[in-house]
């Protein structure tokens, strides 16, 4: 397969370049190597010369071949039609610690465009046991990224004035009211107003942990405690902790940090891992990313991005949900700036199916529902959620419904979205079948039947009623109901997961009448979910034999603390969604009051402990960013709520047609329309 050979221009001034490092043994040998592409990114001088050097190479392996031009330094050439080794992204940006002088700089598809031109589309192919293969047909096999400064003309707010103040629209701008017919009632209106001090200084402390990289916005840090002397990890810019502080960005006017991380971070996509030389699928995101500063010689330096996934982790495992959210920023900066010539990018778009692969490449569960280890996602530590955690369906649902707006349609992406709408409409299904409960589906598993063996079997994982816990017989309010946090074999989590249950309100995973019922269990149960800090991040918490067993003893997540039923004022944006969607404001507005009296006060902790979350956690870290922009988003949509439309999704009836519902002697066999919408509706 021929490869696109990028030669530099004699003019062009090295001012840019990525570093790709080859840490772990290979079929190079053990040696280390440093390559690094060079362009001008001030003046956008790439050239492209596709007559002068192709290459052909008979194996799947990947290799760079270095071209070194007499003025110019060396740049990295790919040779194959797949990714690059594990790597670290860098920019030579010498000492230069350049804030931001304005919100004009952005990340251009410049490069992408003209690669276009070259015959690098994205092609698949098709088999009965891979639905697609991704590469790219006389081009390269890596994405291009090109910086360029753009100078706008219209007025905005000086720096200052911009880190402190909601920015404000021109007179006779109007908001976008787009797709507002998912916000049930909520009057549609342009309130601005004067900010609080506590949101003043909320700003500020968000602004303050932006994180720059060759002179740019990148991201933001776990935690910016200046006192804190072991950050840890927490000086890292993490994929999942971004998402609130991305949505403040946005939904304020400021979309150039947002863009600039999603193409920084596609970058870093996995190609190698190092836990003991095991290699996952394409597209793995990371967890985490960091900004080093590097020497070189003369007394030089340069900047690199070091991401992690998961090799440096406590535990040591790979983050399931850093792709889902991505793809589900990715569709709210569209949405919100309303600029989608992000999404179309070439390179762009094969990062969208790489993390598709990955997801829903074959395997031998039989579930629609993704499988993963424990440690995944938001709880990164052993709480026994192994297996299929509610929050990864409710986030790979959403990621698939993103997907699907945004993947181009093409002779060679159609069978992609085919595949999608059906593990949309199976999984979708599955959830709503399978876990939620209420009193009467409690009721039903307390009279379940085991040991069946046939096709038409009610209790069909094999479910014992004694596995219905005795706290949930009482706790469960007449109305009202849940998404259960896990279901295997002969397993059923009963615990009460916050996150996944939002996400599945707002993204619809949940049917109408089940969304309502989660709200209305939150509200009934508010002293036990929300209490004087909210939400929890799980209820009940683990205790005693249960602790030491499905924890390990694990000495951070005692009962009441941390993942281990832990309040995290984080979880206000998400409540604050679910609120707006299903036209219950006031819970809302009640929650973030909560939070609002005690953050500021206690240094905006990362999390709260006790049952009722009375105390400031006993390891947490204060100033935690994500803490501080889940309150700062909240408030920003709670003034605005029409905003919250574009991060929602409405039940979607297209899905109902093709529901695979249960299985037959000749195969699948499909619900018609009406008794698909009366399983989901009534």
């Amino acid at each position: 397969m021929a490869t696109l050979i990028f030669l530099s221009n004699s003019t062009m001034k090295p001012s840019c370049r990525f570093l790709i490092t080859r840490r772990t043994p290979g079929i190079f040998g053990s040696a280390k190597y440093h390559h690094t592409l060079t362009g001008d990114i001030s003046r956008n001088e790439i050239s492209f010369d596709h007559n002068k050097q192709f290459s052909e190479y008979p194996f799947g392996f990947f290799g760079f071949r270095s071209i070194i031009n007499s003025t110019q330094k060396i740049f990295c050439i790919p040779i194959a039609n797949f990714g690059p080794p594990r790597l670290v992204s860098g920019s030579s940006c010498g000492d230069r610690t350049r804030r931001r002088a304005s919100r004009g700089v952005s990340v251009v598809a410049s490069v992408a465009s003209e690669v276009k031109e070259y015959s690098t589309s994205v092609e698949t192919r098709v088999n009965d046991k891979n639905f697609e293969r991704i590469y790219v047909h006389n081009g390269i096999g890596v994405k291009p990224l090109v910086v360029e400064k753009i100078d706008k003309d219209e007025d905005v707010l000086g720096e200052a004035a911009s880190r402190i103040g909601v920015v404000v629209p021109d007179e006779g701008e109007k908001v976008n009211t787009e797709n507002l017919e998912g916000v049930k009632g909520v009057e549609i209106g342009n309130s601005w107003r004067e900010e609080s001090e506590i949101e003043k200084e909320a700003w500020k402390l968000l602004n303050d942990a932006i994180v720059t990289y060759c002179g740019s916005p990148v991201g933001t840090v776990a935690a910016n405690d200046q006192g804190d002397k072991q950050p840890l990890n927490y000086d890292q810019v993490f994929i999942r902790d971004f998402v609130p502080s991305a949505l403040a960005f946005l939904l304020r006017g400021e979309g150039e940090i947002v863009r600039n991380f999603l193409l920084h971070t596609l970058q870093l996509q996995s190609w190698e891992k190092t836990v003991d030389c095991y290699s996952p699928g394409q597209g793995l995101m990371p967890a985490s990313f960091k900004v080093r500063t590097v020497p070189l010689d003369g007394n030089k330096s340069e900047e690199v991005l070091d991401p992690d996934f998961g090799e440096s982790a406590i535990g040591r495992v790979a983050p399931v949900d850093s792709g889902l959210w991505w793809i589900i920023l990715l569709r709210a900066y569209g949405k919100i700036t309303g600029d989608n010539t992000l999404q179309e990018r070439v390179d762009v778009q094969i990062g969208i199916k790489l993390i598709l692969n990955l997801c829903l490449t074959d395997g031998f569960d039989m579930f629609p529902s993704l499988l993963v280890t424990d440690g995944s996602c938001m709880i990164d530590r052993r709480m026994g959620i192994h297996g299929h955690p509610l929050e990864i369906q409710a986030l790979f649902y959403s990621a698939l419904r993103c997907s699907r707006e945004m993947l181009t349609v093409n002779d060679g992406s159609k069978n992609l979205v085919r595949t999608i709408n059906n593990r949309l409409s199976a999984l979708s299904f599955h959830i709503r079948e399978y876990y939620w409960v209420d009193i009467k589906k409690i009721n039903e598993i307390y009279r379940y039947k085991t040991e069946e063996y046939s096709m038409d079997a009610t209790n069909k994982f094999n479910i014992y009623p004694e596995q219905i816990p005795s706290w949930l017989m009482d706790w469960i309010p007449e109305e009202g109901g849940y998404l259960i946090g896990n279901l295997q074999p002969a397993h059923m989590d009963f615990r009460f997961f916050t996150l996944g249950n939002l996400w599945s309100v707002i993204s619809s995973l949940g049917t109408p009448k089940q969304n309502k019922a989660i709200l209305n269990l939150i509200e009934a149960k508010w002293d036990d979910l929300v209490g004087r800090m909210p939400l929890k991040i799980c209820y009940p918490a683990l205790e005693d034999e249960d602790w030491r067993i499905i924890t390990g003893s694990d000495p951070k997540n005692t009962p009441w603390s941390y993942h281990n039923g832990g309040s995290w004022p984080t979880l206000l944006w998400q409540f604050t969604l679910a609120c707006i969607k299903m036209g219950r404001l006031e819970l809302a507005q009640k929650a973030v009051a909560l939070a609002e009296e005690r953050l500021a006060v206690d240094h905006w902790p990362e999390y709260y402990d006790t049952r009722t979350g009375k105390f400031i956690g006993k390891q947490s870290r204060l100033y935690q960013t994500w803490t501080i922009a889940g309150f700062l988003t909240s408030k920003v949509l709670l003034e605005n709520p029409q905003m919250a439309s574009m991060l929602l999704w409405e039940e979607d009836y297209e899905l109902l047609e093709i529901c695979v519902c249960a299985l037959s002697k000749t195969g699948r066999k499909k619900c018609s329309r009406g008794a698909a919408k009366t399983q989901i509706l009534v």
